[in-house]
């Protein structure tokens, strides 16, 4: 499970921002997410909770917001984007394989709302 790895990096930058900008509390933290990360955010949730109160006073109350990106595939030969998880590497408009993720892949906090 890689997620609590994560979990801990994220805690760590948010610290990291608190301490720059002298917060004294952390309300939440919103993530984007992409669809083909490969995270999963049930276990990431779980993760936070058990991280954020044993490892961090300042967001021991803090809520993970997560906003999940849809991942997106362009194809180089029609010039035309699809949904990845539904068609895979593939176009589904010409069939070539000559396509690239365009996003969905991310995982970046976006947002970090404090008192």
């Amino acid at each position: 499970m890689h997620e609590l790895g994560v979990v801990f990096h994220i805690i760590k930058i948010v610290e990291e921002v608190a301490a720059e900008n002298q917060l004294t509390e952390v309300e939440s933290v919103t993530l984007e997410l992409g669809e083909v990360s490969g995270v999963i955010e049930s276990y990431l949730q779980n993760c936070w909770q058990w991280a954020v109160k044993k490892r961090s006073a300042i967001l021991k109350d803090a809520v993970l917001k997560v906003e999940t990106v849809p991942a997106v595939t362009y194809c180089e030969d029609c010039r035309k984007i699809y949904g990845t998880v539904e068609h895979g590497k593939l176009c589904p408009h010409c069939g070539s394989a000559n396509t690239y993720l365009q996003r969905g892949n991310e995982f970046q906090i976006k947002e970090i709302s404090a008192c």
